[in-house]
């Protein structure tokens, strides 16, 4: 592993030096795993829920000359506080460029001095998917067997991987993507990677026919159709992180039990935004967020006929949480 340091004089005692730690992506790889970042986000939720984080809403820098935006969002957890700096361009794969790409400072709380600056790009896609597997071992049927994907790209990959984290008993994997060739290519490699069964189809309601639904597409018009469901299913809604997004229909969303990350974000940036902009549901809907869930302090599925929806934007925390887990185990190293 190779890691740069620098290193800060003190303005008061130049002999005494800090060192600050600078992780790529290469090495940030090295030092997290798909299992260590479901239990980080897992106690994330927890965390949130019981009052011992601090996170203001992320603030976002629209661009859309640029067909894209820029997005702060600072938090404290767990002795840990951080920013991280994190860009969304959908178009980016024209470039081979990742659509998604983040730095994160991770800063100590004692003295605000910087610990790290690394990487946040694999955080980012790790954890994202982490908080999807964390909502499916609490809300998906423990009999559930068959997931279908909309969206092959990489946070599809990241929620397959997170998933057969929780659901080692998976058999079939269902993917849609409007781009067949990228469809294909997901098949082939994560069906060797995983040992799972998974095959592309042809349209969005054969996908949705599963017993988990994860939708990961920059979608502004809904792709998922109440009809398309069966009682039962549990839905990861991962792909609207911003205003004017929404990748499930508003009908499905009213008959369903709506769990989010984060009530704010939500409102504002998630699946719920457009809904609840239209006045065709309220915030009183919202049956409360993951944290509550694992923490107890709400039931998650109560049955076997329910259908379950996670609305995923993404939490500071998740990424603090994480980046921390980074630097304590490259300091070791």
């Amino acid at each position: 592993m190779k890691m740069e340091y620098v290193m800060a004089e003190t303005v008061n005692n130049p002999s005494k030096k800090h060192t600050v730690l600078i992780l790529g992506g290469d090495e940030v790889k090295e030092l997290l795993n798909m299992r260590e970042a479901v239990h980080a986000v897992e106690l994330a939720f927890k965390l949130r829920a019981e009052g011992k984080t601090v996170m203001p809403p992320k603030i976002y820098l629209d661009l859309p000359e640029y067909h894209g935006d820029f997005r702060a969002m600072p938090a404290y957890i767990n002795e840990s506080a951080g920013l991280k700096w994190v860009s969304v361009y959908p178009d980016n794969w024209r470039d081979n460029l990742p659509s998604v790409m983040a730095t994160i400072i991770l800063c100590d709380p004692n003295t605000s001095c910087p610990l790290a600056i690394m990487d946040g790009t694999y955080i980012t896609s790790l954890r994202t998917g982490a908080a999807g597997a964390v909502a499916v071992k609490y809300l998906a049927r423990r009999d559930s067997s068959v997931i279908g994907l909309i969206g092959a790209g990489m946070q599809a990959r990241m929620q397959m991987l997170a998933i057969s984290e929780v659901f080692p008993s998976l058999e079939e994997v269902k993917v849609f993507d409007n781009r067949r060739d990228v469809g294909l290519k997901f098949a082939e490699e994560m069906q060797a990677k995983l040992g799972i069964k998974i095959r592309p189809v042809e349209t969005i309601e054969e996908a949705a026919k599963a017993d988990i639904v994860v939708t990961v597409t920059p979608s502004r018009e809904p792709l998922v159709k109440g009809e398309y469901i069966m009682p039962g299913t549990h839905i990861n809604a991962i792909g609207a992180d911003a205003k004017g997004k929404q990748e499930l229909e508003t009908g499905l969303l009213k008959k369903a039990k709506v769990i989010v990350d984060d009530i704010e974000q939500a409102s504002h940036s998630g699946e719920i935004n457009v809904p609840l902009s239209q006045g065709a549901i309220k915030t009183d809907d919202i049956y409360g967020t993951l944290g509550e869930v694992v923490a107890g302090l709400k039931k998650g599925r109560e049955s076997d006929q329910e259908i379950t929806v996670f609305d995923s934007t993404g939490l500071a925390i998740q990424d603090i949480i994480c980046a921390k887990l980074v630097y304590d185990k490259a300091k070791e190293n």
